[in-house]
């Protein structure tokens, strides 16, 4: 784990990079549940038994931040307590800014100490990707200087990548710009949550090109079921209460949404299953502009616990953050994961062989009737007698 005091440079710097969209891989667990908001008590949930879970079934990129209560401690502890992969094949992104629920400290100083904190609780040398976190909340000044401090240590090689995450996405189009037009560089990642959803698509309609055009590398697509609010059980409340800013009018009808599944789903699916498979499939393509060269890894179901690098349709995919609070939850997400990239898998496949019939035989039609055909039919024999024939 690195000292208190934080190198003064290292070879890891902004030009020694490979862009981002080779390096993260195209599904990225969150670890926001790992909090009493989403859970009674974040240290009874299994979170080891979750990350060693998760990187078996092909998992390299985990999502946190110092406002999800002990989120970061626990994932630090789990990924150190693991032996499957060494720290340079899976990649931790966290957040600086936000404190608390209505305390933010943008300052350099604040930045420094925050980043300090999370490489100690996360128990690593260097972070991969760090964000503002939740940038609509101070202004646009604030967010420029913790970006240029962050580009500092990531100049001395205490972080790779810098991004900022929030939820309004005309305010991360317009910052992204800002950030672009003050600084002359783009920021390497954008995260949005809850803003390609079943119930608001808006990240893909109002701001995905804005930011491309700005020279992101990535944008993650989170919270699928936005923060929870389309389940068939409601929002999740913990420890905290019911703290989800969801309006009545909207809940219920979430709640309406629910029970159209179940009316005309198939048998025992759920809001939930429909809202994150849609979420996740249409960011995978929806969001592949701003996506990943990285191949997904999945389970290779001839090999068992084996893990396999998929070839896929599109040169680029969506990356989309996902959370769970238990095993279970997490082998459905992967279950999904898996099925839906086979399916990418199969229009990689279908494409392959497609493209060799390229040429003379691309829509190729033999000859019918084929030369020389001549009609050998009989006129003396009636119908009737060649039907007595077949008998």
């Amino acid at each position: 784990m690195r000292s208190s005091s934080m190198p003064e440079s290292t070879s890891t710097s902004a030009a020694a990079r490979k862009p981002l969209s080779e390096v993260l891989p195209p599904l990225v667990l969150g670890t926001a549940t790992f909090n009493n908001q989403y859970n009674p008590d974040a240290h009874a949930l299994p979170t080891n038994a979750i990350i060693h879970k998760a990187i078996q079934a092909g998992v390299r990129a985990f999502d946190t931040s110092p406002y999800y209560g002990p989120s970061e401690v626990l994932l630090g502890k789990a990924l150190q307590s693991q032996t499957f992969v060494p720290r340079s094949e899976y990649i931790i992104q966290t957040k600086c800014g936000r404190i608390a629920a209505q305390e933010f400290d943008y300052s350099p100083a604040s930045i420094r100490k925050s980043i300090q904190r999370s490489l100690q609780r996360l128990r690593t040398d260097y972070l991969d990707v760090v964000f503002c976190h939740d940038v609509e909340f101070v202004s646009p000044e604030e967010v420029l200087s913790a970006v240029k401090t962050l580009r500092e240590l990531r100049n001395q090689g205490v972080i790779r990548y810098v991004g900022i995450s929030g939820y309004p996405v005309h305010v991360l189009a317009t910052l992204a710009q800002q950030i672009k037009d003050t600084s002359g560089e783009p920021v390497d990642i954008i995260m949005s949550y809850g803003h390609y959803t079943l119930q608001n698509t808006a990240l893909y309609s109002k701001a995905l090109h804005k930011i491309v055009e700005v020279g992101v590398e990535c944008i993650l697509n989170a919270s699928p079921l936005g923060m929870g609010l389309l389940r068939s059980q409601g929002v999740p409340t913990g420890s905290m209460g019911d703290w989800h800013p969801a309006p009545d009018g909207l809940r219920s009808r979430c709640l309406e949404a629910s029970k159209v599944v179940e009316e005309y789903g198939e048998r025992k699916q759920k809001l939930e299953h429909l809202a994150l498979r849609f979420s996740i499939e249409g960011w995978m393509k929806d969001g592949a502009v701003a996506g990943t060269k990285v191949k997904p890894l999945v389970v290779s179901s001839d090999s068992g616990a084996s893990l396999r690098a998929v070839n896929v349709s599109g040169p680029k995919l969506g990356i989309n953050v996902a959370g769970v609070s238990s095993t279970h939850e997490l082998d459905e997400l992967m279950a999904l994961w898996r099925d839906i990239v086979k399916a990418r898998e199969r229009e990689f496949l279908y494409q392959k062989v497609i493209d060799t019939f390229d040429g003379e035989w691309k829509d190729y039609s033999w000859a019918s009737p084929g030369e020389g055909f001549v009609n050998r039919h009989k006129p003396e024999q009636s119908d009737d007698a060649l039907v007595k024939s077949w008998l």
